[in-house]
């Protein structure tokens, strides 16, 4: 059976550095930087006092207050983004069959924080177990894709891949193949997280994997630099609405990008670290290539998984060296969380959105916060420190990386009508 043709119709962000598509891209591409002071809750015992929180996020001007109590923040926030990017792809009962279209919508742990509450008000009680109807609800990582397809009554395939910080990565690629196979003719696909927390900031904290560089928050995310210490807690989420090409010309729907690949793989190798060679980023390049029938001198641009850890930045840049050669460094590589933080289970549909419009926009993003170059990784490769720049680019690259060692890797190819 012939592969049919997958595009990208719809767009919808809520980020630490805009709070729609439009905000955020010219946050990304102005080098914005979303770290502050957390005012979720109070920090000062904790390792680390600051975060790339949404801002200005007020739940009531979204949603009715009946709902506001249904939600978790990742779910309101997934809701948020899905909400942009359907009104964008233009999608409805009258140009689609709403049997036909899926939700793929996710989040990494889910609603961390409202189980925190619940417990610690259960704890603090006399023992009679009183807890909130939407206990579970709230909680749960699938209830993105449920609360979405209930709003619009997409009737198609509906679930959640769950792989950590490579959940949402994960969620595109299997929105892809399922219309690539005729199972779907568009999906609502993205994540979405919300762990700045109690219990997200302590958890990370306990396993050193976040900076607590706390007397200057604004350069603590720092990819690839020589003194990164951890990543930067994000939160929000981003969706994309992917549709079969031919579906989507007949309706005159408007296209940002082709997604032409998607590779995943496992290290087999630790919980936490990541292969030390990068073995597991290097098969789901490779596959992601193989799978779009692509030679590795093809890609012009990577948006890095990137999260200022010393172990993995390393791992992912030797893993673009081995996959790309002396191609490498004719690649431009970027880090957007150096700007947005890691938005944990969100960040891979937050940062194909940065791939796709860098495609559309001939715009590659800077990494910000570059003050040293570390002697262990090859300063000869162009990571885009420090300030945007224009570059005509005909294929993107996307990597995720998830604890456990789960690997996704997505490629979109620039669209020309």
């Amino acid at each position: 059976m012939e592969s049919k043709r997958v595009v990208v119709t719809g767009l919808g962000a809520i980020t630490p550095i805009g709070n729609t598509v439009k905000d955020f891209w010219e946050g990304l591409v102005n080098g914005k930087n979303g770290a502050g002071e957390i005012t979720r809750f109070d920090s000062a015992l904790y390792k680390t006092h600051f975060a790339c929180e949404v801002k200005d996020y007020d739940p009531e001007q979204y949603f009715e207050k009946k709902n506001v109590r249904k939600y978790d923040h990742f779910a309101q926030f997934a809701l948020i983004a899905a909400d942009e990017a359907v009104a964008d792809s233009g999608i409805s009962a009258e140009n689609c069959d709403l049997d036909e279209v899926g939700v793929m919508m996710t989040s990494g742990i889910g609603g961390v924080n409202h189980l925190y509450n619940e417990v610690m008000e259960h704890a603090q009680g006399d023992g009679t177990p009183r807890f909130g109807p939407f206990l579970i609800t709230k909680m749960i990582v699938n209830m993105p894709g449920g609360v979405v397809s209930i709003k619009y009554g997409f009737r198609g395939p509906n679930f959640a891949t769950v792989s950590a910080c490579a959940s949402s990565t994960h969620a595109i690629i299997e929105a892809f193949n399922y219309i690539r196979l005729g199972k779907c003719q568009a999906v609502v696909a993205g994540g979405a997280g919300a762990a700045i927390g109690q219990l997200g900031i302590g958890g990370f904290n306990a396993m050193k994997a976040l900076s607590t560089r706390n007397d200057d928050p604004l350069t603590a995310s720092r990819p690839f630099d020589l003194n990164r210490d951890g990543f930067v807690m994000g939160e929000g989420a981003g969706s994309l609405v992917l549709e079969e090409y031919e579906h989507a010309i007949a309706r005159g729907a408007k296209i940002y990008a082709e997604v032409v690949g998607g590779g995943e793989s496992a290290d087999a190798y630790h919980i936490t670290a990541p292969h030390p060679e990068g073995d597991g980023g290097v098969l789901s390049m490779q596959r992601a290539l193989k799978d779009g029938g692509l030679s590795p001198d093809v890609i012009d641009h990577i948006n890095a998984h990137g999260t200022s850890t010393p172990m993995g930045d390393l791992a992912e840049v030797l893993a673009i060296q081995k996959v790309f050669g002396e191609h490498a460094y004719d690649i431009s590589i970027n880090s957007t969380k150096s700007m947005t933080g890691h938005l944990l289970g969100g960040a891979g549909a937050v940062e194909a959105i940065a791939s796709v419009l860098a495609l559309k926009n001939g715009i590659i993003p800077p990494t910000i916060n570059h003050f040293d170059d570390d002697p262990n990784i090859d300063s000869r490769l162009d990571f885009t420190f420090n300030k945007a720049r224009k570059r005509d680019i005909h294929y993107a690259l996307s990597n995720s990386f998830g604890f456990g060692g789960q690997n996704a890797t997505l490629i979109f190819k620039k669209y020309e009508s």
